[in-house]
């Protein structure tokens, strides 16, 4: 009678978990993979992550994520949506770009700009789902050594109301000068060993 109880409960948990609805397994799916980066973190390994240039099939993606990340500081801001189109339409450079890719799944995407001294970080966005994952660290952490290794500092600006700025200076970057709405920061090359991990 047990091996009988045993066969009909775990046909009920089967069919309890084969009834979930998508948006439940999904959820499940991504736990599961925050797990997984959460403990490769935790031991001490970088979470893998790869950048590709950016090809012309990718403006929509990127200009989706923008406005989908974007939106609350356009509206906190009470900025023209209308202009906001129009500028991200003629600052998307895509030699300057670099889609961000995580076990092959494009999850972000940023920007950056090339000057005389210095690497100017013009956006960088990653995908709500794959937030508070280390993704985002990581990317800067990647593009410090790279504009290290030619003895460039990385510029970057941040609106006043974004908490990013805290990861800014986790990473070692210090505010240079402020307006009203952005905080100018910059991380000189010489800066390497002193962020905070």
């Amino acid at each position: 009678m047990r091996i009988c109880s045993h066969r009909v409960k775990q046909s009920i948990s089967n069919t309890l978990v084969s009834c979930l609805s998508w948006k439940w397994r999904e959820a499940f799916a991504s736990a599961a993979q925050s797990f997984e980066v959460t403990v490769s973190m935790l031991q001490n390994r970088p979470v893998q992550i790869g950048l590709r240039p950016a090809l012309e099939r990718d403006f929509e993606y990127c200009r989706r994520l923008y406005f989908a990340e974007m939106r609350w500081i356009i509206d906190e801001l009470r900025l023209d949506r209308n202009a906001q189109e129009t500028s991200f339409g003629q600052q998307w450079n895509r030699a300057q770009v670099r889609v961000i890719a995580l076990d092959g799944t494009d999850v972000g995407w940023l920007q950056t700009i090339r000057e005389d001294n210095e690497i100017f970080v013009a956006q960088m966005f990653v995908d709500s789902p794959f937030q508070r994952r280390g993704i985002g660290t990581e990317v800067m952490k990647r593009l410090i050594s790279e504009a290290a290794g030619f003895g460039l500092a990385v510029c970057l600006n941040v609106v006043r109301i974004n908490p990013a700025r805290r990861l800014y200076e986790r990473l070692g970057f210090r505010v240079t000068h402020e307006d009203d709405r952005k905080f100018y920061m910059k991380r000189d090359p010489d800066d390497v060993g002193r962020s905070s991990n």
